[in-house]
């Protein structure tokens, strides 16, 4: 006997870790299957930073429409919560409208907001208690204002890394705020769509190597003048945009505080463990991810896979 048709509406995940490939496969992917790209990259939301964070040239845009790219301000901090609203609304316009969305990106969170249907806590940002806890966390350490939410919220402490103030703080600002734990605010929803999720992976040896000469490529693009622009025009090093990968680091050497080539290795070190986490959002004996190994053929290998789920015969968990 067989099962009826899944009635969701189709969505194509494109997921993996930086500089394996993502970019390439999701526009040529896009374009042979009419589709348009939604960003799952934390990173590319902001305007200005583009050359570290290997945002999408406006030809390859021009190329395929994509969404949630350069939408904030430096200045802004965007919630999981704030992603996912706009990431949905986006998907189901490309939807309504008769394209295929592609979810792509490396930013575990985002990606699986949008394809488990999280429950988010809608707390609104309090500036004078996230201040407040920013300070607190400032003076003890992150891994002290960490164990401090181990304490109150055991599970949400669990799923944060001890690093990770942004994240600690929000947890906290969301208990403070309710009176109840911030686990106790998440879940899942029922799945908002019919998902194939693609995996691009390499050898780490490989893709080490990519790292290193993207680096370098970005840094003969013009990164540091990037870099320079942006605390001309009076962003505070410490925003957050600011203290992500490659830029606290080039910021660092522009301070003074050591050479460029000290900047570089500390910014392959800092990306060698993004990598690590990301394998961690993204886990290869995942049986919902259809792993592909990044080629320049790779698109003949995933175009069929594409078509055959589009067309409702490839099965989905």
């Amino acid at each position: 006997m067989s099962s009826s048709p899944d009635p969701r509406p189709p969505l194509i995940a494109l997921i993996g870790p930086t500089a394996v490939g993502k970019t390439a496969l999701s526009l040529a992917l896009a374009q042979a299957l009419g589709g348009e790209v939604v960003s799952a990259d934390s990173r590319l939301l902001y305007r200005g930073l583009d050359i570290g964070t290997a945002k999408p040239t406006p030809a390859e845009r021009a190329r395929v429409p994509h969404h949630l790219v350069d939408v904030a301000d430096p200045t802004e901090v965007w919630s999981l919560g704030q992603y996912q609203d706009a990431a949905f609304a986006a998907i189901d316009d490309i939807l309504r409208r008769g394209r295929v969305p592609l979810l792509v990106g490396g930013t575990g969170q985002y990606v699986w907001a949008v394809v488990e249907n999280w429950r988010i806590p809608r707390v609104p940002p309090q500036p004078r208690l996230r201040a407040a806890l920013e300070a607190w966390g400032q003076h003890l350490g992150p891994e002290e204002l960490h164990r401090r939410l181990a304490v109150l919220d055991p599970a949400a402490a669990a799923r944060i890394q001890p690093r990770n103030l942004r994240r600690t703080v929000r947890a906290l600002e969301v208990i403070f705020t309710t009176g109840r734990r911030f686990s106790a605010q998440q879940g899942k929803g029922p799945a908002r769509y019919r998902t194939l999720l693609i995996g691009l992976w390499l050898p780490r040896p490989e893709l080490h190597r990519r790292i290193a000469q993207r680096v370098e490529a970005m840094l003969a693009q013009g990164w540091l003048d990037e870099v320079r622009a942006l605390l001309a025009r009076g962003y505070d090093p410490s925003l957050p945009a600011l203290s992500g990968i490659g830029y606290a680091e080039l910021i660092g050497y522009l301070q003074g505080q050591w050479e460029l080539e000290e900047a570089k290795r500390r910014i392959l070190r800092r990306t060698h463990t993004f990598v690590r986490r990301q394998a961690n959002w993204f886990r290869r004996r995942d049986p919902r991810i259809r792993w592909f190994r990044s080629h320049p053929g790779v698109l003949e290998e995933v175009l069929p896979v594409a078509r055959a789920f589009l067309a409702g015969q490839e099965p989905t968990p």
